[in-house]
């Protein structure tokens, strides 16, 4: 573990840096996270939502954090504790123990690694990465409806101006 960092307690989530999305996981304690993988267990951490998405399925799996992490920057980060009110440590434990080599829906928007960690932390599901993801493609698809308009809107001007 890098200095500086907080050792996790049981029930607290971690956050993986793996560059362009963060992967989540539920610390349960022993140096052992909970976290979802692709449903084909010989695939690299990098292609764990890649691969997710196109089966929409996943795996629950417990494994070491250090395993989990690779060379990648991690934290506690119980970002939620200010709106959410997180369950009793045992009760998080023990439901979250339920799911262990469980294949469970998955979704990026919906039911992703972020969702899955934080519906044991707190018994509801929130994922602040799929809500900017949704921004995202709103932005970007009223950014293309706006040009398509304003395409079109020179287009009729210009043939005004033909005739």
């Amino acid at each position: 573990m890098a200095s500086g960092k907080r050792d996790p307690q049981p029930g607290d989530l971690i956050e993986i840096n793996r560059g362009i999305y963060r992967h989540w996981a539920l610390y349960l304690g022993d140096g052992y996270v909970l976290n979802v993988t692709p449903v084909d267990e010989g695939a690299p951490s990098l292609l764990v939502s890649t691969m997710s998405i196109f089966t929409r399925k996943a795996k629950v799996k417990k494994q070491l954090l250090k395993e989990v992490v690779e060379n990648n920057d991690w934290k506690v980060n119980n970002k939620y504790d200010q709106s959410h009110t997180p369950l009793p440590v045992k009760e998080i434990i023990q439901h979250a123990e339920l799911y262990i080599d469980m294949e469970v829906p998955y979704d990026v928007l919906s039911k992703n690694c972020e969702h899955f960690v934080t519906m044991l932390r707190y018994g509801e599901g929130v994922s602040d990465q799929a809500k900017i993801a949704i921004g995202s493609m709103l932005a970007v698809g009223a950014v293309a409806v706006a040009s398509t308009v304003l395409v079109g809107l020179l287009r009729g001007k210009s043939r005004e101006k033909e005739y």
